[in-house]
């Protein structure tokens, strides 16, 4: 199977059996500084010795889980706050250089910044070495959200304990998974963490909480309102590609017609990527030029559709869906094959998860949809997941530990402190948390806003209501720091 976080989508014109994952939240990711004119953010990478199984008393190694501290240009002392970002499905470092906004706002506060990395990824793997960590369901079974949790939570205790900080109050941060963990990790450790701003994180993407078809009919709504001939293009193609890939040499042609390095296998290995591609485009559809996913312009989804419509009447749809793919691939024009397996940032552990308890159901609508219609069917992917890790997976998992159904009555009741930042372009928004709970949890909701642009650096380029929303963000920390303070000044 394909690296990347797993929407359930075989991306066949003629039938649709199976699934494999095709989109992660983040992609292959590409380095950026998250600083303001070109400077790096400045931080130390420390290690610290983890538990394996943190509910049991097994005799299990302990591993190294990576962590970076920085931030506060040097002013931190306690109790000055701690802000906390959970990481994701990948390397630490990638998310420390993609989360501008942490180490901008930091030296307001006088805050020291930690960013942890999520176990089994980037250099905090379990057994000594990925082959070991994914060497079958045996090493993988103790990878997580609730591991990772505890992760987080033990590491802090025991930092805070070091750095002399017990009264140091935490803020935790997260975008996409790192944002449903940060949500998450404030419900379940509300005594370790004062608040947590979730952006982008779909906690509610789970069993039958929100329809199935709302990610690809979003991606599908932002090409539409670009460019409907756009829309009918992709839409059309899938047929077209099962086609091509059935005549003699088919799949050969297209393979040159696409610059693969490897000749395909089928034509569902295409479908997969270019699916990737809208998808990607879809969340990542920022109003300035980004080097995020992938290298960018400004509203890729505009140069996308310029790219597909901007052929003479009669031209192959084969051409134009390649030159608008390749807005997303090559933008730079420096590619000289396209390998449909790169996985440069090691994001595989995802499979796995979405094989165990992440289990987020998505369709995608006959109607609605520019992608070919499926319903989800468990049965299919639970066999899938079994064939692939010999697992079943537990579709209930999440919501049973961690909530979802009927959210605004659960959250107003035993919730506090969490902001749930989304933006409407941004496909996974769809499974957010979209209104106001209470006068503590918030959701701040942009119309224009993509997969958690809130966190990114800031730039000259930002829009209004961009500059806004992280204003208001910062006012909403700095409420909850300056309630945390008071209460520690009364209870003197």
């Amino acid at each position: 199977m394909k690296s990347f976080f797993v929407i359930l989508f075989l991306l066949s014109a003629v039938e649709l059996e199976a699934w494999r994952p095709t989109t992660p939240f983040l992609g292959r990711l590409a380095r950026s500084s998250p600083q303001k004119n070109g400077g790096a953010a400045q931080f130390e990478t420390r290690y610290f010795r983890q538990r394996l199984d943190h509910f049991s008393f097994a005799d299990l190694p302990d591993f190294n889980q990576r962590y970076l501290v920085g931030g506060a240009d040097g002013r931190w002392a306690p109790p000055d706050p701690i802000f906390f970002y959970c990481g994701n499905e990948g390397d630490i470092e990638w998310f420390s250089d993609n989360t501008g906004f942490v180490w901008e706002i930091a030296p307001r506060f006088s805050a020291l910044v930690v960013f942890a990395e999520h176990r089994y990824y980037g250099k905090s793997m379990p057994f000594g070495s990925k082959e070991e960590a994914y060497k079958d369901k045996k090493s993988l079974a103790y990878l997580t959200t609730e591991q990772a949790l505890a992760d987080f939570a033990v590491l802090l205790t025991d930092l805070k304990q070091n750095l002399s900080a017990v009264d140091s109050p935490v803020v935790l941060f997260g975008g996409s998974y790192g944002g449903m963990l940060a949500a998450w990790m404030r419900l379940k450790y509300p005594h370790i963490a004062i608040g947590a701003l979730a952006s982008s994180a779909p906690i509610l993407q789970f069993e039958d909480i929100v329809p199935p078809e709302t990610f690809y009919d979003i991606v599908s709504r932002n090409f539409e309102q670009e460019s409907s001939s756009c829309f009918d293009y992709i839409k059309k193609s899938w047929d077209v590609l099962e086609a091509r890939g059935k005549h003699h040499d088919g799949l050969v042609r297209l393979s040159r017609k696409f610059r693969l390095c490897k000749d395909l296998n089928n034509t569902e290995q295409l479908s997969d990527w270019l699916s990737s591609a809208y998808s990607y485009l879809g969340m990542v559809d920022y109003p300035y030029a980004a080097n995020f996913i992938m290298p960018l312009p400004a509203f890729p989804i505009k140069q996308v559709c310029k790219r597909i419509d901007g052929y003479p009447d009669g031209s192959d749809i084969i051409d134009r869906i390649f030159a608008g793919a390749s807005v997303f691939y090559n933008y730079t024009g420096t590619v000289d094959c396209f390998d449909l397996e790169d996985d440069p940032h090691g994001l595989s552990g995802w499979d796995w998860q979405a094989c165990t308890e992440m289990v987020m159901p998505l369709s995608s609508s006959k109607d609605s949809s520019m992608f070919p219609s499926y319903n989800f069917d468990y049965s299919t992917y639970a066999k899938d997941c079994f064939t692939e890790y010999g697992v079943t997976p537990r579709p209930k998992w999440v919501s049973t530990e961690f909530g979802g159904h009927d959210i605004n009555a659960v959250l107003k009741k035993f919730g506090s402190n969490i902001i749930f930042s989304n933006g409407l372009l941004d496909p996974w928004s769809g499974g957010g948390v979209l209104q106001n709970i209470s006068d503590s949890i918030v959701a701040l909701v942009t119309k224009q806003g993509a997969h958690h642009i809130d966190l990114r650096v800031s730039t000259k380029d930002d829009p209004k209501w961009l500059v806004k929303q992280r204003d208001i963000e910062v006012k909403i920390i700095k409420s909850w720091l300056s309630d945390y303070y008071q209460s520690r000044k009364s209870s003197f």
